[in-house]
């Protein structure tokens, strides 16, 4: 079944053409391995009871699946026993989350919660007296932070768009208590994005601070979490529902605090009550509420409105989309709790199995990164100690260890360079207002230079190999909810010529799920560069939220 769990994002039937995947695996490191910012203590497998066929089984179904990691970490028993970063993505980096925001987003408030500073049962306009509509419905005056955290608002659609995408009303908040909620508010599950910065307004408006400040000594410095940034609406409000980026330990680490109810070396930092409420079962998801569009997904909710016990009895046996909403955590099979985003950003928590499983990626197949770790880790979790052989464990290591993401397809070198290589190419008219375009080769690189009248955006790639970099290149990185975030971006670039000539760059984006193909074909003294971002190849040619707008650039030496 096709999941669509946001009306704005149709949640994760995104169908990305997944690149193959491959790793670094890193197995059994010791403590002071991890750097100064990433204490988690490391163990083997075998000491912590995981069958290291698991952890192989896992990461050899990825590709098979066609599905596209950027990290993985399995924490259990309090340690890091698995973890790999797909090159050119390293530990070091934070990484976007997009929903899995939302988690956070939800401990600010139980922190709030135990300070005494708000209520869940408190209404939304109580917080807000000058930003409301002339008419309060009752529905939205009835409206509580229950029903933001549980994704019960009431509302027919998602605010989301309404609320982010309309760059003449800055004030979201305004828009969002603007907006008509149809249905009584904890009587119908509808997943709400803009709910989520709801509750960051509030807690910002309860404690004086931004969500990410007000976490500051509640969180991230107990936890030793240094790296961290979140995106912020226009007027100065953590984005709440996404925008928030953290290194995968970060993932570990968060997930571990919550495993452990709270506790984090031996202090409460977050109430037990707390972590108990926001993770528990609060409202069911209608048969309905992931359905898409088109003849296959009208069947499919018509058999479903037909039977709907039956319907919805099948989908908590397949599918971790139907097990109950929380506080801002999806409940999942098997007793375990997640946080998740777009495009496949997950913190799992299994309470059963003592483990935490975080992982970032690109990918429209979101339950399929559950499934292998229903398939493969899960079962390889065993009480005791394990022996899977010294031997068997160092050939994993061995074998991972270096992986990477596949390069661009072709050849790193041409006997077309040195015709075109400092050449300038001058383009016609466009919509970027783009005016010229030089790439200049070197041994092992390439510096691609796109000029208008402001100025020059470069992007310097390795030939055959990545290469670490920055760019200001106007229209970058690729993102499918409003970016506030300025300055040079990091990126890691690779380019290749293929058979026809034709030079292929992907630009990896490293602290987000996304990157660019940039594809340039020479004929004669004539160049066309094309662009394609992998937002709008993983939503499908037929999206309409993320197209590809940047047009074919045509120039003439």
């Amino acid at each position: 079944m096709t999941l669509h769990r946001r009306a704005f994002l149709k949640h994760v039937g995104l169908g990305t053409a997944g690149l193959s995947a491959a790793s670094s695996l890193r197995i059994g490191l010791l403590a002071d391995e991890a750097g100064p910012h990433q204490n988690l203590p490391r163990s083997s497998l075998q000491t912590q009871g995981v069958v290291s066929s698991g952890i192989w089984d896992f990461l050899e179904a990825i590709p098979v699946a066609n599905i596209e990691l950027h990290s993985f970490m399995l924490v259990r028993h309090g340690h890091v026993v698995s973890e790999c970063w797909w090159a050119p993505y390293r530990r070091d980096a934070t990484h976007w989350l997009y929903s899995l925001s939302k988690s956070f987003t939800s401990t600010a408030v139980g922190f709030a919660v135990a300070e005494g500073k708000l209520k869940i049962e408190d209404r939304v306009v109580d917080f807000f007296p000058d930003r409301l509509p002339p008419n309060v419905s009752d529905n939205l005056a009835d409206l509580r932070i229950k029903h933001l955290l549980s994704m019960s608002i009431g509302h027919k659609t998602d605010s989301t768009v309404a609320v982010a995408f309309n760059p003449a009303q800055p004030d979201w908040v305004r828009t969002f208590l603007s907006l008509p909620i149809e249905n009584p508010p904890g009587s119908v599950f509808l997943y709400d994005s803009g709910g989520s910065f709801m509750l960051s307004a509030i807690v910002q408006k309860v404690t004086g601070q931004k969500v990410i400040d007000y976490l500051e000594p509640r969180l991230f410095e107990p936890l030793q979490i240094r790296q961290r940034s979140w995106q912020s609406s226009p007027l100065g409000i953590n984005c709440g529902g996404w925008g928030l980026s953290v290194a995968t330990e970060t993932l570990a680490k968060f997930g571990q605090l919550y495993l452990q109810k709270g506790q984090w070396n031996g202090k409460q930092l977050l109430p037990s009550q707390w972590v108990e409420e926001a993770t528990t079962f609060k409202i069911q998801q209608p048969v309905t509420w992931s359905s898409g569009s088109g003849q296959a997904a009208e069947a499919e909710r018509a058999a479903a409105l037909a039977d709907p016990a039956a319907a919805l009895a099948r989908l908590r046996q397949s599918s971790d989309w139907y097990q109950g909403y929380a506080y801002q955590f999806w409940r999942c099979r098997h007793n375990a709790f997640r946080g998740d985003g777009a495009f496949g950003q997950f913190c799992v928590v299994l309470p059963d199995e003592d483990a935490v499983v975080a992982i970032t990626s690109e990918t429209g197949n979101l339950q399929g990164i559950l499934n292998l770790v229903w398939d493969h880790l899960l079962p390889a979790m065993h009480d005791g100690p394990v022996n899977n052989g010294r031997t068997v464990d160092a050939r994993l290591a061995l074998t991972l260890r270096t992986r990477a993401l596949p390069l661009p397809h072709g050849v790193p070198r041409s006997a077309m360079m040195s015709a075109i290589s400092a050449k300038t190419f001058t383009l016609e008219p466009n919509s970027l207002g783009m005016e010229s375009v030089t790439l200049q080769f070197a041994a092992d690189s390439c510096l691609f230079t796109l000029k208008n009248a402001k100025g020059r955006y470069d992007v310097r790639c390795g030939l055959g190999k990545w290469l670490d970099g920055t760019t200001q290149m106007p229209g970058e990185p690729p993102a499918l909810l409003p970016n506030s975030e300025q300055g040079p971006l990091k990126l890691a670039a690779a380019g290749a010529w293929q058979e026809d000539g034709t030079f292929e760059m992907q630009w990896r984006f490293y602290e987000t799920p996304h990157h660019d193909i940039v594809t340039c074909k020479f004929h004669g003294d004539d160049v066309q560069i094309q662009f394609s971002n992998s937002i709008t190849t993983a939503l499908g040619p037929n999206q309409t939220l993320h197209p590809e707008s940047r047009p074919v650039l045509k120039g003439h030496a």
